[in-house]
């Protein structure tokens, strides 16, 4: 059992101090992982790579029943808290640029179309896309998130899930063709 899995272990038996091994051993990962995630959002986001590495860290402490059993589950798992926290700031900077709980005034300017707004709206639009996909089959959009969030090769989403790397790439062609119909 390496040490991580053994961390896991103690953290679901209750022992506070695990918390603090797992995330030493991970933190280099996560910070991997963080940077490849910020790298295709830098225009929108305010986020850096420690503060979103932090969240995820947080959010999987806050959560309490989520059960992870080894490496590949907890980054499936920080995939998807990543994708969360992103898309989560970049609804609110959307709320506070539109006012937010204000009266909406229209205004004619070309501040909406600059590239950090439009990269902004774009997270969202494709974070309601995966939301949709995951009505409709949640392993579909399971796999698009191992794969664009936390650059999961078919391998390892095979593993986390439990199916044929074959299934995956097809799972992955099928979503791929879902998105972009529901993006144009």
């Amino acid at each position: 059992m390496s040490e991580l899995t053994q961390a896991f272990a103690a953290l679901h038996g209750g022992d506070r101090r695990a918390v603090d091994r797992a995330f030493e051993i991970l933190y280099p990962d996560l910070i991997r992982l963080a940077r490849s995630r910020l790298r295709r959002t830098q225009p929108m986001t305010l986020l850096d790579t420690t503060m979103l590495v932090h969240e995820c860290f947080l959010r999987f402490l806050n959560s309490g029943q989520v059960r992870i059993e080894d490496r590949a589950h907890f980054f499936a798992y920080a995939a998807r808290a990543m994708r969360s926290i992103i898309v989560d700031l970049a609804r609110k900077r959307q709320t506070d640029r539109h006012g937010g709980a204000l009266d909406r005034v229209p205004m004619d300017t070309n501040l909406l179309e600059s590239g950090a707004l439009a990269a902004e709206d774009k997270v969202v639009e494709i974070a309601e896309a995966i939301e949709s996909l995951a009505r409709l089959d949640e392993r579909l959009a399971s796999v698009v998130e191992m794969r664009f969030f936390a650059g999961f090769t078919s391998g390892e989403i095979a593993k986390v899930l439990g199916i044929a790397e074959r299934t995956v790439e097809r799972d992955f062609k099928k979503a791929r063709v879902i998105l972009c119909a529901s993006l144009s």
